[in-house]
């Protein structure tokens, strides 16, 4: 599918009226955020290891690092992909920039986090919280922030 489908698939936006990516359907469940569908997956089709249950002690981790994936690091990241490199005429270049440099600086919390060495994220064990993360830096790569912008702590681009 061309990138952005809302501009070059037209026709996606008669199946997904925002014409964003990811569009989940399952049943009657249609959902469009990308740190949602895995919620969702491991609510409805666990238990499974990974996901954490709420009598887990890192259960208020496991929510938060799913949350901050999208909110914290991946929204940023989506101003400086649609004003520099989708729409650059439209003349907020400078906001995109300022917008991948705040994502690169968001993840303090992240670098902090990893500094014991941990392999995961939380629980001991691969969760979706570490999809939704390892997405948010894999995105940051492709774009080129971590390399402009960055570089990534050592314990982040190792945990990528």
């Amino acid at each position: 599918m061309p990138f952005p489908p809302r501009f070059l698939a037209k026709d996606y936006t008669k199946l997904n009226v925002l014409g964003t990516i990811p569009y989940f359907v399952h049943g009657d469940t249609k959902m469009t955020e990308s740190c949602g569908v895995p919620m969702y997956l491991v609510e409805r089709f666990g238990p499974t290891p990974m996901q954490v249950r709420p009598d887990e002690a890192d259960f208020g981790a496991y929510l938060n690092w799913i949350t901050h994936a999208d909110a914290t690091l991946t929204f940023p990241q989506t101003v400086f992909l649609r004003f520099v490199m989708q729409e650059p005429k439209k003349g907020l270049g400078e906001a995109g920039v300022a917008y991948a440099k705040w994502f690169v600086a968001r993840l303090r919390l992240l670098d902090q986090a990893l500094e014991d060495g941990r392999e995961f994220l939380c629980a001991g064990r691969f969760t979706i919280a570490d999809i939704c993360v390892t997405y948010a830096l894999l995105l940051g790569t492709r774009l080129g922030l971590d390399k402009k912008y960055g570089p990534y702590a050592p314990q982040t681009a190792a945990y990528l």
